[in-house]
Formats: C-alpha cells, sequence, structure tokens
C-alpha cells in the first residue's frame, strides 16, 4: 500500500488561502463567491462586506445589497444554527438535510423549557401565524402562540421556530450595507417563491454527497471533523464514503487522514501570501475543528470570540477594530518592518473602503515584547 502523501501546516495554510479567495483577490461576481464559499457566517450583519472586500477584486458593496433585496441571497440560520448569507439555491437544497440538527442544537439550550412541547405541533402553528406573509420579530411569533404554550416562555418559543422548526429568513434592510435594522422574519418559500427540496425518497443522501464536494472545494483537504465542525451535522460519514472513489487522501503532521477533491488548488507551500483583514468569525479561520493551518492554538478563542484579525503571511498575526474612522491593529506578535509596511498599507485600503474614501488612517500598535 502506498503512503499518503503528509501536507505540512504551511501547505494546509495556503490550499486554505487559495480556496477562500485570500490568496489572490478573484475576479467573480457577490452571489458566485457567496456560493463558492458556501456562504458567509453572517450574525454581525456588516462583516460579510469586509469578507468579500478581502476576497473580490473590484468589489462593490452595493452589489451583494441588491442580490438581498433581490433574493439571490438570503439571511439564515443554517450551519451549526448561527445566522449565515448563503444563496437562496443553496438555502433551499441544504435546508431540509439540516432540519434535524438544528432541533437538537435549540434544544441542547431550552431541553426543559420544551420538555412536554410537540415540536411538529408548534412548527404547524407557527406556519399557521406565518402564513399571512407578514414579516415578524422572533419575539412576536412567540407571543402569537404563547396561548397554547405558556409555560416554555417566548424566548424558547421563539429560537425553536425561527431558528429550527421553519425555514425563515431574515428580511431587508437587516443586512444592507451601512444599514442598522432589527430582526423580521418570514418564511423562506414566501419570500423566494419555492418550497424547500426535500429529502431523497429512496433514503440516499444527495445532499450530504453534494456538501462535502462543496466544503473540500472552499476548505479543503480538510479532515472528517473539520467537515462536522463546520456543517454540525453528524450524520455525514456515510456520504463521505459514499464518494470516497472520488476523492484523494493526504495525511496532515499529526497522522490526521485528509481528504480533498483531486483538481482542487493546492499551491506551494512557499508561494507569497498577502496581508488580509478577515470580518468577525469568518469561516476561513471557524470552518475547521484543527484551526492550526491559520491561527494558533494560544489565539485559538479569538475566532469564537468576534474578534476580527488580520492575516500575516497567511496566519492569524493581529486583531483590527475602527475606531472614529480609523483602522486600529494590534498585533498579537512581533511585526517585521516589512510585514508593518504591508499591514499599515492594506488598512489604509480598507479605511478608504469603509468610508468612502473619506479616510485612509490607520494606526498600527508596538508589537508585543
Amino acid at each position: 500500500m502506498t503512503a499518503m502523501a503528509v501536507l505540512d501546516t504551511r501547505a494546509l495554510n495556503r490550499a486554505t488561502l487559495a480556496r477562500q479567495l485570500l490568496l489572490d483577490r478573484a475576479d467573480v461576481g457577490v452571489q458566485d463567491a457567496v456560493a463558492h464559499l458556501c456562504g458567509l457566517q453572517a450574525q454581525e450583519p456588516q462583516e460579510p462586506f469586509v469578507g468579500l472586500w478581502s476576497r473580490l477584486r473590484a468589489f462593490d458593496p452595493m452589489e451583494l445589497s441588491d442580490l438581498l433585496v433581490r433574493r439571490g441571497v438570503v439571511r439564515t440560520h443554517l450551519m451549526r444554527r448561527t445566522v449565515h448569507l448563503l444563496t437562496a439555491d443553496d438555502v433551499l437544497a441544504w435546508r431540509a438535510r439540516h432540519g434535524a440538527m438544528l432541533r437538537q442544537r435549540v434544544l441542547g439550550v431550552y431541553r426543559d423549557e420544551l420538555a412536554g412541547v410537540d415540536l411538529d405541533e408548534l412548527a404547524a402553528a407557527g406556519r399557521a401565524v406565518m402564513a399571512d406573509g407578514r414579516p415578524r420579530s422572533m419575539a412576536e411569533l412567540a407571543r402569537a402562540v404563547a396561548d397554547r404554550w405558556p409555560e416554555p416562555g417566548p424566548r424558547a418559543l421563539g429560537e425553536m421556530l425561527v431558528a429550527a422548526l421553519l425555514p425563515m429568513v431574515q428580511l431587508p434592510p437587516r443586512g444592507l450595507w451601512r444599514t442598522k435594522a432589527g430582526v423580521r422574519n418570514v418564511l423562506l418559500a414566501s419570500w423566494v417563491g419555492r418550497e424547500i427540496d426535500p429529502p431523497a425518497p429512496d433514503g440516499s443522501d444527495p445532499v450530504g454527497a453534494a456538501l462535502v464536494r462543496r466544503y473540500l472545494a472552499a476548505f479543503g483537504p480538510a479532515a472528517t471533523a473539520d467537515l462536522r465542525a463546520w456543517c454540525g451535522l453528524a450524520g455525514l460519514p456515510a456520504a463521505v464514503a459514499a464518494i470516497r472513489g472520488e476523492l484523494v487522501a493526504f495525511r496532515d503532521e499529526r497522522g490526521r487522514e485528509l481528504l480533498d477533491l483531486p483538481d482542487a488548488p493546492r499551491p506551494d507551500p512557499g508561494t507569497p501570501a498577502p496581508v488580509r483583514f478577515l470580518p468577525a468569525f469568518d469561516n476561513a479561520v471557524l470552518g475547521y475543528h484543527d484551526r492550526s493551518r491559520i491561527i494558533d492554538d494560544a489565539h485559538r478563542g479569538l475566532s469564537v470570540a468576534g474578534a476580527r484579525v488580520v492575516l500575516v503571511d497567511g496566519r492569524v498575526a493581529a486583531t483590527w477594530s475602527v475606531e472614529a474612522g480609523t483602522v486600529a491593529v494590534t498585533p498579537l506578535h512581533r511585526f517585521s518592518r516589512a510585514d508593518r509596511a504591508a499591514v499599515a498599507e492594506q488598512g489604509r485600503e480598507l479605511a478608504a473602503f469603509l468610508s468612502d474614501g473619506e479616510s485612509r488612517r490607520v494606526e498600527v500598535a508596538a508589537s508585543p515584547s
């Protein structure tokens, strides 16, 4: 038996950057980019704009806003029960496959409150309320069914309905460029004019297989544990097994098996990587169980705490924020003079993007000793 080739951390890093459109900015449209990336995590509504600015050449934020208004992309709970910005086509294709996971994740938070509640009955009641097509907040929907289920409380009822039982979308103006707006929900089918795709009638899992292929195209090479960490689904080993003959296998330096699409880019580990500013909760960091390819274990907590990070030589090397129009960068380790100059230049470009060219101010703090 031929031994599997070993991909070291730097090789995995460059593959990740290439798949995530972070090695070279891509000349693709916004909708195609969102599809390629399998969506962008978006519980913070403005963060996807920075994520796409860092990935696309000549990105126009109004194109994303227009896609939201025209219903080509939507904001919804999906992977890991978090709010994602996805193409409407992907949500329609993937939502049924995520349904059981979404229920279990909400139950994991509200199991005691929802004990004794028939979730199918709750779903039917919620759907009846939403059938008039009127957008509602989570609290409004919960109050509309609370007379029938008074014990759980509105938070438990609302989250189960909005995040798990009913395929919903968050309507614009939430998520539009430079717009602050509360969450107003409507049924996905009424918004896009089509019901979600049903599960395969023969018990096969074509959606699971598609998710494996799409994940590897955007995140590979990766282990099955990474795939599960990204989507939150427990049942994908069977889908992996079904398409294993299409895939190639490697090992990482720890001996884990990594799967990949045979023709997907795996750049030379020596390929230079430009400075990139990433938004909070970017899936380039969060899309793995083992995130060591892009972030040091000592800084892993930053990725789940909502810190915005800067990649230097492909790895998380700083955090950033915006204060009074100035992009403020805080290094996590010592920068070389060249690194500091590159971070400052990219920070000026980001400041200009965020301010329509009115500011190019950036401050890079002293490196830690």
